[in-house]
This record gives structure tokens, sequence and C-alpha cells, in this order.
């Protein structure tokens, strides 16, 4: 295992103090975080580490995994990425510390998925998209409109299911830790309002690169344009595409409102974000260290969709306040309706939908 003398950046200040920025989430410039790890000592602790965010230095001795993700520091993310890095290092006594590198510093999503598989990368914060590239059986999580709600999603991912399609991960040389959350997807756009399904038609829609959402948005009748996220920034600023879907807490961090208009809260898809680590550097760690990374990103995990929780009525508000008109009714019907042949043509999955209904339609 490797060692280093890189502090550790475990920025325990509220993220929620920070001010809202709208940088891209691949950028690849060096970010640091200003944290002291002790006030009386703040100008001797602080140390850049090329990237990743800064705290005490560890011990010489500790074992230092970077963890990557493509988002800001006022994101979601990076709440789940300093609460886990806190535990670890707290429940090994120092002897792991966990290094956060924002703002797409090691790459795309994808990039760091296949730099996790080479060992290249040690961990990652993912969202759940790129992985049906590396798991066929993952793509069941992005069925449009599989959960009518957040307690149906975690009842079935903090389950047996959700385990189930983790583990399915470590035939591409990934350990999937714990489901964080990205939240459900919401569509906006710069043309009109969208209320029913039918309004979407022809519409220019930036999404994820990935094949059942492909699919789902061609059901839609859009244009659909799966693109990297740094990517999709420059076009909806330049008017490229019309429009995307994501969360609320996404379309607050970048504040989409200076490019789109109009948002309409369909929730058409619940998005994970997987805390994930190299499947090689996983199994090198003994049973109990083992079990240390796992707790830690499950209780991670849990603040993160807390804290998602605690922001989204305020965020929604902000966009509201910037002159985004948003659709919080839309007729749900209609677009349920619409990706039904989504659901005839990835009979592979009917399995896994079968067991997550059998497990929703006992909390409704």
């Amino acid at each position: 295992m490797r060692k280093s003398r890189k502090f550790l950046a475990l920025a325990m200040a509220s993220v929620m103090a920070l001010s809202m920025t709208a940088c891209g989430g691949s950028s690849s410039e060096s970010t640091t975080a200003a944290a002291a790890a002790d006030t009386t000592a703040a100008a001797e602790s602080e140390a850049k580490t090329e990237g990743g965010s800064e705290s005490s230095a560890p011990a010489a001795d500790a074992t230092v995994y970077k963890l990557g993700t493509t988002v800001n520091e006022q994101d979601s993310f990076q709440v789940a990425a300093e609460k886990f890095a806190e535990l670890v290092q707290e429940r090994t006594n120092g002897a792991y510390v966990i290094e956060i590198y924002p703002n797409g510093t090691l790459g795309g999503e994808r990039d760091m998925l296949e730099s996790m598989q080479m060992g290249t990368l040690d961990m990652g914060i993912i969202t759940s998209g790129p992985f049906i590239n590396f798991s066929d059986a993952m793509g069941v999580l992005d069925m449009p409109y599989l959960f009518a709600n957040n307690e149906q999603a975690y009842a079935v991912l903090d389950g047996e299911i959700g385990r189930e399609l983790l583990d399915t991960l470590e035939d591409s040389g990934l350990k999937g830790l714990a489901y964080a959350e990205r939240g459900f997807r919401n569509l906006t756009n710069s043309a009109k309002p969208i209320e029913k399904a039918e309004d979407l038609a022809g519409l220019k829609i930036r999404i994820m690169e990935n094949d059942v959402y492909t699919a789902s948005f061609e059901a839609l009748g859009v244009n659909a344009t799966p693109m990297a996220w740094a990517d999709a920034l420059t076009a909806l600023q330049q008017g490229t595409v019309q429009g995307q879907e994501n969360p609320i807490n996404v379309i607050y961090s970048y504040k989409l409102w200076e490019s789109q208009k109009y948002a309409t809260l369909d929730r058409h898809s619940y998005s994970t974000a997987i805390i994930t680590m190299s499947a090689d550097l996983f199994n090198g760690l003994d049973a109990d260290t083992q079990q240390i990374f796992l707790d830690a990103a499950q209780e991670a995990a849990e603040y993160e969709r807390a804290w998602v929780a605690e922001q989204e009525a305020d965020q929604l508000q902000a966009m509201k306040d910037n002159g985004m008109e948003v659709i919080e009714n839309p007729d749900m019907d209609s677009f349920k309706a619409a990706v039904q042949p989504v659901y005839d043509k990835y009979t592979e999955y009917a399995d896994y939908v079968a067991r997550i209904q059998e497990v929703t339609s006992s909390m409704q």
C-alpha cells in the first residue's frame, strides 16, 4: 500500500455556508479548501495537496487514498466525501487518510471508473449513469419512474437488492461501498413550459451517457443528446442544446437558471451517487478494515441524504427567485404512459423490476 506525507483536507466547516458557483463539473483546475485542523496552529498546519483538500498532516506512516468527484465543493457529493473521510480516519486511528479531489481534477466519471479498474485511482463518488457500462444489471436503477419517493428508493438500495447490484461491479474490478444520493432528476429547458409528455416533442435535451436514459427520452419524443456534464454546461450556455435533466441540488449548485427558463418536477429517475473503490485495493485490506470502510460509506451516504433533504426547499425557492418558472405538478400519467415501451424493451430487467416493485408496493 502506498504511503504519503500529503496533508488531508477534511473541511469540517459547513459547505452550506459557501457561496454557490457555476463552475463546470469536469474542470481540470486544481482546487484547495483552506481548512485548519487546529485554530491555534492554523498557519503551521495548512498545506496544499496538488488539487486535493487540506488539513493537518496525517501520521508519517498513514496510507493515503485519493477520492475523486466531478462536482464543485458546494455539491452534496462533497458533503458525503468529507463525512466518509472523517469517519475512516477516526475509526482507523489515522492509519488511513482520504484526500478529496473535486471539480473533475482526476477525470470525468467514466474516466475515474476506468482508472479504478486499472488501479491508478483509489476511490470516487460517481453518479449512477456510467455504471451500466461496467455492469449490465446496474441499468435497472435507471429505469424511468421506478420509485415514487425517497423512502422507496432507500428501502431497495439499502437492502438485499441494492447490495446484490453493487456486488455485480466486482467482475469489472470495482467495489461499490454504498449509495449516496444524487436525487430525483427533473427536466429544465430554455424553450417552453413542460406540463405533459407531449410538450417535450422535438426538444434537444442533454442526458447522461447511458442507453436506458437514451431510450427513455426517445420514448418521450425528445432529441436525446448524451454528453459529459462539463460539455453540457457549455452547450446549455451556448444554446446548442435546449435543456437537461438533473436533481434540484444540481440545478441550484450550477445556477442553471442562467441558461434555463423552465423547470418541470417530473421526477423521472432517482439517481444514486455510488461511493466506489478499486476492488483490488479493497480486497487488499484486512476484514476489519474492510468493514470500517463499508460502514463509514453507509453512514456518510445517509448523512448526505439528510443534508440534501434539508436543502431542497430553499434551493427550489432560489430557483424561482432567480426567474425560473417551475411546474411542480405536471401530468405524471402522461409521462409514465409514454415510457412504457422502455420496460417492454429491457426485458432483461424484468426480474429485478418485479422484485423492486414487490418492495415498493408494500410501502404504499
